[in-house]
């Protein structure tokens, strides 16, 4: 499923990735994908591609929050959890920053600049 999930970005253009295993760590998966596109209609339609290739190759069409809006996206695979963001939605979220351990998220990825993005109500 993980290498599903990352040719799909990969074709997608999705900007980013980031993988974190998860195995021991808790049970929601085995792995969470981190991913940023460039606008909310890239953010939306690199899900609904995945989606649409997971069901292709699983039967099974996994779980979607978020993809009207466009901001943040969260698709459920149950083994691999996937979150593309818009950049500056990324930058004040800061998944990275919850999971990976500190040496790292060193190594990953640094915000270009704070973020100006405010979540809504």
């Amino acid at each position: 499923m993980l290498a599903l999930v990352l040719n799909s970005l990969d074709d997608d253009k999705a900007e980013e990735v980031v993988t974190i295993d998860l195995r021991g760590r808790t049970a929601i998966a085995d792995h969470m994908v981190i991913a940023s596109g460039r606008s909310s209609r890239q953010v939306g339609a690199i899900a609904e591609k995945l989606a649409e290739r997971v069901k292709q190759v699983t039967g099974r069409s996994p779980r979607i929050e978020g993809k009207d809006a466009g901001d943040w996206v969260l698709i459920d695979t149950d083994d691999v959890i996937v979150h593309v963001f818009r950049p500056e939605v990324r930058d004040f979220y800061q998944l990275e920053k919850m999971w990976l351990p500190a040496d790292a998220l060193a190594r990953v990825r640094e915000p270009a600049q704070p973020s100006s993005y405010q979540p809504q109500d």
